[in-house]
């Protein structure tokens, strides 16, 4: 990490119990939360809103993770690769979640994902190339205005975390790190 953080002996407060409730979850209070606690009256509105987009997004957790699998590869961001990889995994086998991050198109998903992850994957890249047709694919396979907020959302954040930490050199802790090297290379897109 680049920047000075608050410390576990340090934090107080509302910063005391984020850390305790990710180190409840997680087992660790993680690099990219610490990243946060340099500025400190940041990190807790910046966790409710990560918090309440993931918990309510329209499209369920599933989605979400390969949203942000996709976007972390093209901001380009090692870390989230890893963490969300991870996250991923837990709802599909590691090869399907590696046939998303390769390539969402070839990973045998349906019509109705690609389009969502070619949406998330365009805001990533440049979401000022996304025009009307693009909201009209998303609305023909089926997704309502909030689905199409959410995806939004979810990968807008993405790119503004992702990017966040590496500006501020938070690195991907070992527990998210795949056992095989080949894996690791794969998800190492940026920083490493």
């Amino acid at each position: 990490m680049y920047l000075e953080t608050v410390s576990d002996d340090e934090a107080t407060g509302e910063i005391a119990e984020v850390y305790a409730a990710e180190r409840d979850a997680q087992g660790t209070v993680m690099n990219a939360t610490r990243s946060l606690s340099a500025r400190p009256d940041l990190l807790v509105p910046v966790e409710r809103l990560l918090n309440q987009l993931r918990d309510g997004f329209s499209l369920g957790l599933p989605a979400f993770r390969m949203i942000t699998l996709v976007v972390a590869k093209h901001v380009p961001s090692t870390y989230c690769s890893h963490v969300y990889f991870r996250g991923l995994t837990r709802f599909v086998d590691r090869a399907q979640a590696l046939a998303i991050q390769s390539d969402h198109r070839r990973a045998g998903l349906s019509e109705r994902d690609v389009a969502m992850l070619d949406y998330a994957e365009q805001i990533a890249i440049d979401a000022s190339q996304i025009g009307e047709a693009d909201i009209e694919r998303l609305r023909s396979v089926g997704f309502s205005d909030l689905n199409i907020a959410d995806i939004a959302y979810a990968a807008s954040f993405r790119c503004f975390l992702s990017r966040y930490f590496d500006a501020v050199g938070a690195t991907a802790e070992t527990q998210f790190l795949d056992d095989d090297p080949g894996v690791r290379a794969q998800l190492a897109v940026g920083k490493p």
